[in-house]
């Protein structure tokens, strides 16, 4: 027999032995640190449960060479100094149902035993109500007096200076410096009463001074830009509120680096929360764009465990599926109000229409303001208006039940009725002042048959009429199919496919809840589902496929958003056929109509596609262009 690779280990018995307490805390640290940022995020943790108001951290080489936290806190009673880097050592909680119902940031009592593990730790504090302050060598033990205000500074020097290996695995000073800002950036928005700054050899990279709002925080830690290109959110969903800034579809970026979530105080990354997210943004946002967004999700501590990797960037929920649904409607209802009450000065700040007092930066696209009516004096229905042109060779009349339809064949009897919603609807109260309070203004030309240009008392709005009829007829096909209930139609030969175990799972499980969606799914062998009913609006669509997507969707959140995705995707492919096409001449009531329906549908700023339908530019700006006032 030829001899064994030298690369197989030769099998050898070793004896089963604990483990040295030294090792013990390598292996523990190799858990909790994985680069200079793990130790800022763990220090900053301790610094905010101990009151701090004003944070400062100091770096040196990316925090290889030094990171120190310095903060203005309660600070550790000289006796709880040496007990405080003793593994499992913490002040957080005392028992299960401490443990069950946590609301600080930190509670394991393992970061300062770990990072004393693998690099030089010290400890300078003083207690409230204390005469001195006192240093204590995590290497030595050795505790002596010093000068110190109230408060506590750590300093954690030579990182990994006793795990080499891991040491080569970091990135450049310039890489590491950025994950360790960014650490101190999650924490600063979640708590934006507590000052934060940071120096970087010798020199200020950033700070943000303790703000009385929010929004204040979010300016200085995101940009004026952020706050200017999101709307604000506050929804309360059962036991749980989600409050917050969401970005507008246009504010979207080609990666999701501007995604903060925050569970009661503390900075996350959840399934459950990302899917919710994305979930709102469908209807609006399309393609691979990230949308973006700082959100604040509080909930009972007692429903959500934290005790789920030592990091504690997880969470886990006790009913994931109405959190899920909570921060969907939550992002839903605050992007649905149209922003074209943003394009509007309120009239006691309004200037004589050629010097209006506008922002440097034109058009704000901030908060979702007031809600416009569909219909002003003298302006009537545009779907009742263009269809019946007798130049028009898009649409056809065929009697007034489908009007507003395309001609692609007969609508489906769920439309047939629409619940709530008349075909021309009655005029509202008319606004008190004159046209200037029309958020997109007065229509005054159309250009190339394609644009629509109107003034308002910001200066000009262009609108792309056919991505802004679309959203209309599409919005209002959604709000007839929200009145009438899911019907199912049966197949002929049912569909079966091989399912998963979790498939089968899921299908018993969740018999009671498929028939609501419009779906029949059953067994047929032990490892063989069969489709035998889907909604009547997906008919020609595939139903293995939906079936597959929706107990995929049904083991985790709430699967009915897959048949809404479905159906919508429906409606809007029969919205784009009914929307006016380009080149179609509109009269000026018919413009006047089209900008006032725009100002009352929900998502009107997104045609179903993603692209935007209106556009400000305010006089500053066109001013600009001809190079007025220089």
């Amino acid at each position: 027999m030829s001899a064994l690779p030298s690369s197989i280990p030769v099998f050898e018995r070793r004896p089963i032995r604990e483990l040295p307490d030294e090792l013990i805390s390598q292996i523990a640290a190799g858990e909790v640190v994985e680069r200079p940022a793990s130790v800022v995020r763990e220090l900053l943790d301790n610094a905010l449960d101990a009151g701090a108001s004003q944070v400062t951290v100091r770096l040196a080489s990316g925090g290889v060479r030094l990171i120190s936290v310095e903060d203005d806190g309660l600070g550790i009673p000289r006796e709880e100094l040496t007990v405080a880097l003793r593994r499992h050592a913490t002040s957080k909680i005392a028992s299960l149902n401490d443990l069950e119902t946590v609301g600080t940031m930190g509670f394991r009592g393992e970061a300062l035993a770990a990072i004393n593990a693998i690099a030089e730790l010290s400890i300078l504090s003083r207690f409230t109500g204390a005469d001195n302050a006192f240093a204590l060598d995590g290497r030595t033990g050795e505790l002596r007096p010093v000068a110190r205000s109230v408060g506590t500074t750590v300093e954690v020097r030579e990182l990994f200076f006793a795990t080499p290996a891991r040491r080569k695995f970091l990135k450049t000073d310039a890489t590491e410096l950025a994950h360790c800002i960014e650490a101190v950036r999650r924490h600063a928005l979640a708590r934006p009463e507590v000052g934060f700054s940071v120096w970087h050899d010798g020199k200020l990279m950033e700070q943000w001074r303790a703000a009385d709002k929010r929004e204040q925080r979010l300016a200085d830690a995101l940009s004026d830009d952020f706050v200017m290109q999101s709307v604000a959110v506050d929804h309360i969903g059962g036991a749980v509120r989600v409050v917050g800034r969401a970005g507008i579809p246009d504010a979207a970026r080609s990666r999701g680096d501007h995604q903060f979530f925050y569970v009661n105080g503390r900075f996350v990354r959840d399934k459950v929360l990302s899917h919710a997210v994305r979930s709102a943004y469908e209807d609006v946002l399309h393609g691979q764009r990230q949308p973006v967004y700082a959100l604040y999700l509080e909930i009972d501590p007692s429903r959500v465990d934290v005790n789920v990797h030592p990091t504690k960037i997880e969470v886990r929920f006790r009913d994931g599926r109405e959190v899920h649904q909570a921060v969907r409607h939550a992002i839903e209802n605050a992007l649905a109000a149209p922003r074209a009450g943003d394009a509007v000065v309120p009239a006691a700040a309004q200037q004589p229409f050629f010097k209006p007092n506008v922002p440097a930066s034109g058009a704000t696209w901030a908060q979702p303001a007031i809600n416009f009516v569909a219909a002003e004096r003298g302006v009537g229905d545009f779907d009742a208006m263009w269809p019946r042109r007798a130049d028009e060779s898009v649409m056809e009349r065929s009697g007034a039940e489908t009007s507003h339809w395309p001609v692609i064949g007969t609508p489906p009897m769920s439309f047939r009725a629409p619940v709530g919603l008349a075909a021309n609807p009655a005029p509202a109260e008319p606004l008190a002042t004159n046209e200037e309070a029309w958020p997109l203004g007065r229509a005054v030309a159309q250009l190339h048959g394609i644009y629509i240009l109107a003034e308002n008392s910001q200066g000009l709005i262009v609108v792309d009429m056919h991505a802004a009829h679309e959203r209309i007829v599409y919005e209002r096909l959604k709000t007839q199919l929200d009145g009438a209930a899911i019907t199912s139609q049966p197949l002929l030969i049912p569909a079966t496919f091989a399912a998963t175990p979790q498939e089968v799972a899921t299908a018993e499980a969740c018999a009671a809840v498929l028939p609501t969606l419009g779906l029949e799914i059953t067994p047929f062998s032990p490892r063989t589902l069969a489709v035998r009913a889907v909604p009547g609006t997906l008919a020609d669509g595939d139903p293995v496929e939906l079936a597959r997507s929706v107990l995929a969707e049904l083991a985790q959140h709430d699967a009915s958003t897959v048949v809404q995705r479905a159906q919508n995707e429906l409606l809007s492919t029969m919205a784009c056929h009914g929307a006016v096409r380009a080149n179609r001449k509109l009269t000026i009531d018919e413009m006047n109509a089209l900008l006032r329906q725009m100002e009352a549908t929900e998502r009107s700023d997104q045609c179903n596609h993603g692209r935007p339908t209106w556009r400000q530019l305010s006089i500053r700006e066109l001013d600009a262009l001809f190079m007025r006032g220089r």
